[in-house]
């Protein structure tokens, strides 16, 4: 079929047919990532929702944009290719590969993977512009991503600041929440530990935690005002507990003698100061004396778990931190990029955190710091590509200032056609509960973030390669790539040499352009004479990621959102509604599909499950589907042989109304009506109706 199609232009002819028709439907292709040469089928069931809609459209009369596109770049490449090249440390990009090499390697990984990938999207019969789709890796999308940046900048929304963020030890860099969406049962130590009062020599603050690699870096201890505490009586320690959690915490501990001495409201501990336990080991721990007290932190402190005291380290916990810098505490930070502690750490320095804690226990012991060591599984936050475990940590980074566009955002959101409603509704919950845009990511394989700085710490942002054609001081490379970006430098206003940062861009920033970046050269008057997207079309884990970047996209830039339309669609899970994976040896292979049941029958099976519903992957109901389609084709075949026969054309109907039997006419009434049912599915994009 497909060399048919080929050898025919067939595609090329349907295009030009639309080509003169004055209505436009622009669509942008959610960009999938080449780091397979093979689609899941989930994706596969992406491509043919799509592909219907077009269709339909171009049915309908309309001129349609369909560009598919690639999203090139970021750690799942960089990902890969580090396994082919058997490094697992950044370092080795640097030292051993080369960063030239390095990026070379990926481009040509990621090119390779989309052209084996667009071969199986034109072999499942997706009509799209497959002979020029958008790249996230082309310079003039890189080009055009940078105005983004420039527009932040010059509205005052870039800036540099530290904030405590989750971080991945094995790939060196930052992600954002909305990239903290894998979890992994891990077992971890359960402690409690004591911090003694100064003014009581026999009471203890007991805080519950487990991270024992923050300890070293606690700053002050956070309770509930509001909340009833007690002193609870164990052997000769007074222990200060919130009164709901001391049964649960003397079960766990396994102490069956205690007993309670009183019990008061949260506000009597505000201001009592304590001791550390690891005072004596942690240098920086007796520079924090002063700073060693218990502090209100109201709502933020709960009963769900722990002691209803909460240890705080404002260098590695968020609420910590937010807590802490309104209070105007140091943030202490004790861990490096690569997970280990610094030489601030004193006899922990250098050793990598998880490693440490048999280590930090057994100093508690003997300072008399730890009160119970257990164990607890727990779903703990991995990284989403190497899948190691993350750890928080307060660093400098690049932010675009979002949380000031709140407003802005919940307008434009309201605007847009959600389908189903339910999407506005996850997507407006996180707008309320927005954080600021950290764009800068501290690889290799990604869009240089087009930020100058001098060394009297003037920022210049450049908008486009033909902006830094005009300031740079020498040659633009050919590729905008790092490491030759690297090398360019400009003259600052003030008259020195600026130098770029060595940052690249969030990953989601690449995809979140796509609605301007990836109209070339002119995007401007492009984008003026198309206008807003018609309609955008992913699963609906693209919420919190494509359709969120793009919405924050469009009104840094523009003001407004960037598409009319959203249809939202589920996940491919198998028969059990586990999702698919090779390794759990649920996967389905596309190719393995089609050889068995046919394209015609993959697709119209997967069109039949409810767009926005997640689907069950099923051999069962695939069969059923070929019946059904077999049907389908022999009477389609059956009439198609009289007609030819009888020399009869449908087209000419009208001429036979006065000969039709009334069971002709039922016919002729179902099928106007079957008309009418699709178009107005189709017009809300309910392709499975």
């Amino acid at each position: 079929m497909l060399e048919y199609w080929e050898k025919n232009s067939v595609y090329k002819k349907l295009k030009e047919s639309n080509s003169k028709k004055e209505t436009k439907f622009l669509f942008i292709d959610g960009p999938p990532y080449p780091s397979s040469p093979i689609p899941h089928i989930g994706t596969i069931w992406n491509k043919v929702i799509k592909d219907a809609i077009l269709r339909f459209k171009r049915i309908e009369g309309y001129k349609v944009f369909d560009q598919p596109g690639y999203d090139t770049h970021g750690l799942p490449i960089e990902v890969a290719v580090e396994k082919r090249l058997g490094i697992s440390k950044k370092q080795d990009i640097v030292n051993k590969i080369g960063v030239d090499k390095f990026i070379k390697e990926c481009k040509d990984f990621a090119l390779k993977n989309a052209d084996a990938m667009t071969k199986i999207f034109e072999d499942m019969g997706v009509f799209m512009d497959w002979n020029s789709p958008y790249y996230t890796l082309n310079n003039s999308y890189i080009s055009n991503s940078w105005s983004l940046i420039r527009k932040a900048f010059d509205k005052g929304l870039l800036e540099k600041d530290v904030e405590v963020l989750h971080w991945c030890p094995r790939c060196e860099t930052t992600l954002s929440d909305y990239e903290v969406s894998e979890y992994k049962d891990l077992e971890d130590p359960s402690i409690y530990v004591k911090f003694r009062l100064i003014e009581d020599k026999n009471r203890y603050l007991l805080i519950w935690t487990t991270t024992p690699w923050t300890i070293p870096a606690n700053v002050f201890v956070m309770i509930n005002s509001d909340y009833d505490y007690a002193d609870v009586k164990v052997g000769n320690d007074i222990l200060v507990i919130a009164k709901e959690r001391v049964e649960s915490v003397m079960k766990e501990a396994k102490i069956k003698e205690f007993s309670i001495l009183r019990i008061y409201k949260g506000k009597e501990l505000i201001g009592l100061k304590y001791e550390h336990p690891l005072e004596k080991i942690v240098s920086v721990q007796s520079k924090l004396k002063n700073f060693h007290i218990v502090v209100d932190a109201g709502s933020e402190v709960t009963l769900e778990d722990g002691t209803g005291l909460v240890h705080s380290a404002p260098g590695h916990g968020d609420v910590d931190f937010q807590i802490g810098k309104r209070m105007n505490y140091p943030i202490v930070m004790l861990v490096d990029d690569t997970g280990h502690f610094t030489n601030d750490a004193g006899k922990y320095s250098s050793m990598f955190v998880r490693d440490a804690t048999d280590i930090i226990l057994r100093d508690l012991q003997e300072n008399n710091g730890l009160f119970f060591s257990g164990k607890i599984v727990h779903r703990y936050p991995i990284c989403w590509r190497c899948k190691s475990p993350l750890i928080l940590r307060a660093i400098e980074q690049w932010f675009i200032k979002v949380t000031k566009l709140k407003t802005d955002l919940l307008d434009e959101m309201e605007k847009v056609t959600w389908i189903p409603d339910w999407g506005k509704t996850r997507i407006g919950n996180m707008i309320k509960e927005i954080r600021d845009w950290v764009i800068s990511r501290q690889r290799f394989w990604g869009t240089p973030l087009p930020i100058w700085v001098c060394k009297n710490d003037h920022i210049t942002v450049v908008g486009s390669k033909e902006e830094l054609e005009k300031i740079a001081i020498n040659k633009i490379p050919e590729d905008l790539h790092r490491p030759w970006i690297d090398n360019v430098v400009i003259r600052c206003k003030c008259g020195e040499e600026a130098h770029r940062v060595s940052d690249v861009a969030d990953v989601w920033f690449d995809s979140g352009v796509a609605f301007f970046a990836s109209l070339g050269q002119n995007w401007v008057q492009k984008w003026k004479e198309i206008g807003p997207v018609d309609l955008v079309l992913e699963g609906h884990d693209q919420l919190r990621g494509w359709f969120f970047s793009l919405l924050r996209s469009g009104v840094i830039l523009l003001g407004r959102r960037p598409y009319e339309s959203v249809l939202v669609h589920g996940f491919m899970l198998d028969e059990q509604g586990r999702e698919m994976h090779k390794s759990a040896g649920n996967y389905e292979e596309p190719s393995a599909v089609i050889e068995k049941i046919g394209r015609d029958t993959l697709r119209l099976w997967l069109l039949r499950n409810t767009t926005w519903e997640d689907a069950k992957f099923s051999w069962k109901s695939l069969n059923l589907t070929l019946r059904d389609l077999q049907v389908i084709w022999n009477v389609y075949v059956f009439a198609s042989m009289y007609m030819s026969l009888d020399n009869f054309s449908p087209s000419s109907i009208d001429q036979y109304l006065d000969y039709m039997e009334l069971e002709d006419r039922w016919i002729l009434s179902r099928y106007y009506r079957v008309l009418e049912d699709v178009k107005e599915s189709m017009k809300y994009y309910k392709v499975h109706e």
